[in-house]
């Protein structure tokens, strides 16, 4: 039977059945590399987990739909990915330019004697994007897309994503973080057809935010960053002890990127449907 066909309490209970698997394969992945000693064979663990993660999904969506997993085509995960990552990238920089433009963000100086732990988050990142995406696009968009349409899966996605950050931070940092990723992330995933391009996009903008230019991500601490910066400026601006993610510039640039990706989304499905 398909999603689509399910009865709604059938729908609903097998929803909540494959987020909560998720959420532990996710938790159980991520706590067992973090066990392991910071240095090369965690991150050898790290690259292992974010293979057996995907591979797991596909065995519970095997398991509890009775069909095969689309949207972790083996043959696209890397190419996927790198663009992903380039897209977050860029978005990154984007904002940070701005900022630097407008001034409330300069940089003091370039350089780190902690270069391993910039090496550890980068990895750990991985597992993160890899783990977020599986529930929140895998599980939640895609289940209540096949079921309620594009739209529901969006909206739904996007505020429940930005649920889940109001604990490090505020109603705003939460609806900052809905429209500028749980939108994008959803629309990208749409897109695409995978969950390695929302991955990429993920991967990137955590470690760009925190890694790179020595934002908190997501309200939590920075361990090591490449460049080491002067924020100084209104909230609002940027992002306060949250990180950059709950900049305005941020929130307006990731609605533009989202927006793109919704609109080539919406003209591939009409095209689909002729």
């Amino acid at each position: 039977m398909s999603i689509k066909s399910m009865p709604v309490w059938k729908w609903a209970l097998l929803l909540l059945a494959s987020f909560i698997i998720a959420v532990f394969l996710y938790g159980l992945s991520d706590e067992a590399v973090r066990l392991i000693p910071i240095g090369w064979i965690r991150w050898i663990g790290c690259v292992a987990a974010a293979a057996w993660i995907p591979a797991l999904y596909s065995v519970l969506v095997k398991w509890i739909e009775k069909s095969p997993a689309k949207d972790v085509p083996k043959r696209k995960s890397l190419t996927d990915i790198a663009k992903g990552f380039g897209v977050g990238t860029l978005f990154f920089v984007l904002v940070v330019g701005i900022m630097m433009i407008i001034g409330v963000y300069s940089i003091l100086n370039i350089g780190t004697d902690r270069s391993f732990l910039i090496v550890d988050s980068f990895f750990l990142f991985l597992i993160v994007a890899i783990g977020e995406e599986l529930m929140f696009r895998g599980v939640i968009f895609r289940w209540i897309d096949e079921k309620w349409g594009f739209t529901a899966a969006l909206i739904v996605s996007a505020l429940l994503f930005g649920a889940v950050h109001y604990p490090q931070g505020t109603w705003w940092s939460s609806i900052a973080i809905a429209i500028e990723a749980g939108l994008l992330l959803g629309a990208a995933y749409k897109w695409s057809g995978t969950l390695w391009f929302p991955v990429g996009i993920h991967w990137a903008w955590n470690f760009f935010q925190g890694n790179i230019f020595g934002f908190a991500v997501s309200g939590g601490g920075v361990d090591a960053s490449l460049i080491h910066a002067k924020v100084d400026g209104p909230d609002i601006l940027t992002g306060g002890s949250f990180g950059a993610e709950a900049s305005i510039i941020a929130v307006i640039i990731g609605a533009a990127i989202s927006a793109y990706f919704i609109i080539k989304s919406v003209r591939a499905s009409r095209s689909a449907g002729r």
